[in-house]
């Protein structure tokens, strides 16, 4: 197909404004919440609704995009989140606000798999599918470092609306492209879907996620975190287990029978788990410890963003070198180092010092989601690309929400456990959080504020140095679980070699 590399010209901005939108909220939300008068429990919905129906509608939007035909679903999720975008930039309350959001998931939800998919099926080329898949997950990846920078220069100069409405032009242009470049591909042989498969893949993905989410919030001792996690799994459970019963399932199971599949599977979920704590800890440390605006800190951090977009153009060739395994355990050691070098940052910081590491880091993961995401799609029949497409993208959207709940939690408790208050300084605000005690600070004599600084500076350095070597040790044997587990997987694989190779 002679506009193969106009396709991926389509899918690329649109994979890219999707990673984008997940982290351009954050530093608006302080705004918009004072602008709507939204409560606190508003505000969390605000900023989590969007990540609950794009994570929980993956797999039912990726199968439907293999029925009626990815290129007509990516437009009509296009289209849809062009309208939500203007709904959420002028949204006159809280609760419109979170019902655009909701929508955007949605739309999010049609767009993510198709944009995958479609570059499966027009790169049948081995070579040039995973240097496709390579710029694509690049371009995933960029969106999140890129995210925050696009959030403080629009904010410093507009309202906190201006913000979702970058979406549109952008949307406007996928539109455009789509209808004059992308072809159309579905599976001619797709029966119709299981509404209950539907109901129990959307719930159980919400549920958990949602428990992961306030389990970093509450902690894992409250009932109702505990209920709704059980409860998550237990229908994502009665979801697979259906899929075994089913003659067109929204998953076939089978897939996960396959070492190639399974192992890149969860291989890209924990590095996405180590990159999502990675961005949370730098953003708390740069701007709570070193005191740089946000706008400064996503500047700082983009380096690292956009070295993975680096990393996904260069893994193609490094994978005739040493194999797959060894691109993907090499991104991930390099991602252990990085992290390693972590456990030296002090309440002082030579940026130049740090940033080679950024990139190194940023190019590990390139390889690790270039192999992953091209061995995930390699494996599964090019007519069932959207399923498997979509199975990929809801372990990318839960390894983060882990990452931040599981990491940001061993961050907090060290903390907490770690930090000795100045006499006179009450507990309950200084104690739960560092920003709580720099606004306790704020309201102290100057003497005693200043001991309190440098305690929670202090006590705060220390959480960051046990959250890099718990991720540094993870990343590490994850390295050498990929180097076993995709062993034997072919340096160049052919159309569908996997799936009698490796079933």
């Amino acid at each position: 197909m002679k506009n193969k590399w106009a396709a991926l010209a389509v899918a690329c901005p649109a994979t890219l404004l999707l990673s984008l939108d997940l982290t351009v909220l954050h530093l608006a939300l302080p705004t918009l919440s004072a602008d709507l008068g939204a409560s606190s429990t508003q505000v969390l919905w605000i900023g989590d609704i969007y990540g609950f129906a794009l994570a929980g509608l993956l797999v039912t939007m990726g199968n439907l995009g293999d029925r009626i035909g990815r290129r007509r679903l990516l437009l009509i999720g296009a289209a849809a989140f062009g309208a939500a975008s203007v709904i959420t930039a002028y949204a006159p309350s809280a609760e419109l606000l979170i019902a655009a959001r909701a929508l955007l998931g949605v739309a999010g939800a049609t767009i993510m798999p198709s944009t995958l998919s479609i570059v499966r099926n027009v790169f049948t080329e081995p070579g040039e599918r995973t240097m496709a898949i390579g710029i694509w997950s690049g371009m995933s990846a960029a969106g999140f470092a890129v995210g925050p920078v696009v959030g403080g220069l629009l904010l410093e100069h507009f309202w906190w609306g201006s913000v979702f409405l970058i979406n549109v032009p952008i949307m406007a242009l996928v539109l455009i492209g789509g209808f004059l470049v992308l072809p159309e591909s579905r599976n001619p042989h797709a029966g119709r879907i299981d509404l209950v498969s539907v109901v129990l893949s959307f719930a159980g993905v919400v549920g958990t996620v949602y428990a992961v989410k306030e389990a970093a919030h509450k902690g894992l001792e409250h009932a109702d975190v505990l209920a709704t996690g059980a409860a998550g799994i237990g229908l994502l459970a009665l979801f697979v287990w259906r899929q075994t019963r089913l003659a067109e399932p929204l998953i076939d199971v089978r897939l996960f029978a396959r070492r190639a599949f399974t192992a890149s599977i969860l291989t890209n979920l924990l590095a996405i788990f180590a990159m999502s704590a990675m961005m949370l800890m730098f953003a708390w440390y740069l701007q709570l410890v070193l005191g740089w605006s946000p706008l400064v800190a996503g500047v700082a951090q983009l380096p690292g963003g956009l070295s993975s977009a680096v990393g996904g153009m260069l893994a193609t060739r490094l994978i005739h070198r040493i194999g797959r395994n060894g691109v993907v355990a090499l991104g991930l050691a390099m991602n252990a180092g990085a992290f390693f070098y972590y456990t030296t940052l002090g309440t002082e910081l030579n940026y130049l010092a740090l940033l080679p590491i950024l990139m190194i880091g940023g190019v590990g993961v390139g390889f690790a989601f270039t192999v992953n995401n091209d061995n995930v799609l390699a494996t599964a029949p090019r007519e069932r690309a959207g399923a498997a497409a979509a199975v990929s993208e809801t372990a990318f959207e839960l390894g983060g929400a882990l990452g931040i709940a599981v990491l940001g939690t061993v961050l907090t408790s060290a903390y907490r456990a770690n930090l000795e208050l100045p006499a006179g300084v009450p507990v309950e605000a200084a104690g739960e959080s560092l920003a709580g005690a720099l606004q306790t600070a704020a309201a102290l004599p100057a003497e005693q504020a200043d001991r309190l600084v440098q305690a929670a500076h202090a006590a705060f350095i220390e959480g960051v140095h046990l959250t890099s070597y718990v991720t540094a040790g993870l990343l590490a044997v994850v390295a050498l679980l990929a180097l076993v587990g995709l062993r034997g997987v072919p340096k160049v694989i052919p159309e569908d070699v996997l799936a009698s190779a490796h079933s």
